[in-house]
């Protein structure tokens, strides 16, 4: 039998977003349907107050954006520029282990500081890619096969949703309904956006509904599909999920700067977030959603510096065996990630191929409330590019082309071979 959604989640919450620890309490013009909507979108993501890496300038190995394309500095300026455009953004690009920095605006209104590859951010969606990243390393030991069911794993689930399989979730072929489109759950992130959740219990918004499709017959998209993932990993290990991340993923490839909180607050230095919209001035929402009410799905909390080494750990072959590589690699033509990432999509396991005017890169992206992110490898891992950017780009159409104009510039200066100062890369127009 299906479980109720708990009396905690009845909606009568209405507590008032307080202010953070280090400014006045924001103004909060913006209307909680907006929030609403952008939660329905896939992307709740939240703080935590875990200790605060320095930020640091540039180091061995490492060149600024005036050694390199001016090209590619105005299109990310421009991009800031735009009407609407996020009040920051930052691109990092990385060959064998030289990372070339571009960014424009500023990490926080009204200071001027510019952004840092080691400030904190919400990586939104691209949680989705480090859920992946576990389910798969499991898979590797032998604890999950991607045959596993829900039924299996998950038995106290819906009886209508027991043939899903481990595959189909990481490739949103499952046809679980989305928990975050729930009215239930809209309306307590409307009355109280830092509402704390019982982040294993998510699913229970949808427990009554049928499959929206049946399993594997089509794509779509749904935040459903890595809360089951997580609790997947967690039965078959008898561990948090919270530790596998660590043990699995963050050690491995040296992410010191990455959490998974279930707060609202971020750990200091971080970029700020803005809701944005043409001829308003941005209002800072860095720290207005809890993370608990999106958890494996969007929660996680990283670094320009860490997305850089775990996209290019988890797209290329350090971090997985070749035979779980070909599955994870198995790409569903036409599978957007949410937003859309340049060039063609095309959904795998836990991962998306974008294929450019210049070439192909897999990765992920994602966008929540102050946030947009796309974080993008070549298949040898040895190339990476992310871009991240202080607004959520997706709720302003005219935006997100551009956005996604500007990572295909960035693509494209990746691929080619001749080196920065001569990509030719022409900054996009409107």
């Amino acid at each position: 039998m299906p479980r109720r959604v708990p009396a905690a989640y009845d909606g009568r919450s209405s507590t008032s977003p307080a202010c953070g620890p280090t400014g006045p309490r924001p103004r909060w013009r913006f209307r909680a349907a907006a929030v609403g909507a952008a939660v329905a979108a896939a992307v709740l993501s939240g703080g935590v107050t875990a200790p605060a890496a320095a930020a640091a300038p540039p180091g061995p190995g490492t060149y600024d954006s005036g050694h390199g394309d001016p090209a590619l500095q105005r299109a990310l300026a421009e991009l800031v520029a735009a009407p609407g455009g996020p009040p920051g953004a930052i691109a990092v690009l990385t060959r064998d282990g030289m990372r070339q920095v571009y960014r424009a605006g500023t990490a926080e209104v009204g200071t001027g500081r510019p952004l840092r590859p080691g400030d904190h951010m919400r990586v939104a969606s691209v949680a989705k890619a480090f859920s992946g990243a576990v389910a798969l390393s499991l898979v590797d030991r032998r604890a999950l096969d991607l045959d596993d069911t829900i039924g299996r794993r998950l038995p106290h689930l819906p009886a209508a949703w027991h043939a899903v399989t481990l595959r189909q979730l990481l490739q949103h072929t499952s046809g679980l309904p989305d928990f975050s489109k729930s009215q239930a759950f809209q309306d307590i992130v409307r009355a109280d956006p830092r509402h704390h959740f019982d982040s294993r219990r998510l699913l229970d918004f949808v427990s009554g509904r049928p499959l929206v499709f049946p399993p594997g017959s089509r794509y779509a998209y749904s935040n459903s599909d890595n809360i089951a993932v997580a609790l997947m990993a967690e039965e078959a290990t008898g561990r948090s999920y919270e530790s596998l991340l660590r043990q699995l993923v963050d050690r491995p490839l040296g992410l010191t700067s990455t959490s998974l909180p279930q707060g609202y607050r971020l750990p200091r230095p971080f970029l700020h977030g803005y809701f944005t919209a043409p001829g308003e001035p941005p209002e800072d929402v860095s720290e207005a959603i809890s993370a608990s009410g999106a958890w494996a799905s969007g929660g996680i909390v990283s670094t320009p510096a860490d997305l850089s080494r775990f996209i290019g750990g988890y797209a290329g072959p350090e971090l997985l065996s070749p035979a779980t590589r070909h599955a994870q690699q198995d790409f569903l033509p036409g599978g957007n990630s949410e937003p859309a990432g340049p060039g063609a999509n095309a959904a795998g396991l836990g991962l998306f191929r974008y294929t450019t005017r210049c070439g192909t890169v897999l990765g992920h992206t994602g966008n929540t409330p102050g946030y947009t992110q796309f974080a993008a490898a070549t298949r040898d891992g040895r190339r990476t590019v992310t871009v991240s950017v202080t607004s959520q780009v997706s709720t302003n159409p005219a935006l997100l082309t551009r956005l996604r104009a500007t990572e295909e510039h960035f693509v494209c200066a990746l691929l080619n071979d001749r080196g920065p100062g001569a990509w030719g890369m022409r900054p996009w127009r409107s």
